[in-house]
């Protein structure tokens, strides 16, 4: 599959049509795999869409005693599989971004996996579908990119992690480089290849900070 998910936070209007369509995917069981984060509060409305990055390396398979994670030959990285997730939530913990969740009713750590029941036959997925502005898009990056005036980026620095993901961020810059602070998201560093690692890792800014639920 050579199509993937890209992400322009400039185009997102905070709808959450993309939530409420997420929800409808039928390997979802009525949970939302996607969410809709303030960029600032404090200082503005603007909303970006989180979705699963679909890492090369996914950090939260690469944690995962029990390899209930498994990330198939599109790329793509599968909530964990019911029979071996222990309820560790060490994937929960693990990801850069903060995205997996752990269902506690079901004992059982969920994400997004780009809706695969449908993407695999042709289908896009239930957010991208329904986004009324593109801030999502799927297709392959010849389709998406030349469309766009914003820059393509799927490296991402957090502290002393460097993590490259088969979905694209859409950035309004021609620097090679974005320095991401303070935005209520994430703290980190968008770049795209050879970036400067901090010497502050990124989980150490954000335990204190953060007050995100990774529950359902």
């Amino acid at each position: 599959m050579n199509e993937t998910m890209f992400i322009d936070p400039q185009r997102c209007i905070g709808c959450r049509s993309c939530v409420a369509a997420c929800r409808e995917c039928s390997t979802h069981k009525g949970y939302s795999m996607i969410f809709v984060d303030y960029i600032d509060r404090s200082e503005t409305t603007a909303t970006m869409p989180t979705i699963c990055m679909h890492c090369e390396e996914p950090t939260c398979a690469l944690v995962c005693p029990a390899d209930a994670i498994k990330q198939n030959e599109d790329g793509v990285v599968m909530s964990a599989l019911k029979p071996r997730c222990l309820d560790c939530r060490n994937c929960v913990n693990a990801c850069p971004f903060g995205v997996p969740k752990y269902n506690s009713a079901m004992h059982l750590q969920m994400k997004c996996d780009m809706c695969y029941d449908r993407t695999s036959e042709g289908l896009k997925p239930m957010c991208a579908s329904v986004c009324p502005t593109g801030a999502i898009s799927f297709g392959t990056y010849e389709q998406i990119v030349p469309l766009r005036r914003t820059k393509p980026v799927n490296a991402h620095v957090f502290g002393n992690q460097s993590v490259k993901t088969k979905v694209y961020m859409m950035l309004p810059t021609d620097a090679d480089e974005v320095s991401v602070d303070g935005c209520g998201v994430f703290e980190g560093q968008i770049a795209l290849d050879g970036a400067n690692v901090s010497e502050e890792s990124w989980i150490d800014t954000q335990v204190e900070e953060s007050n995100k639920s990774n529950e359902f």
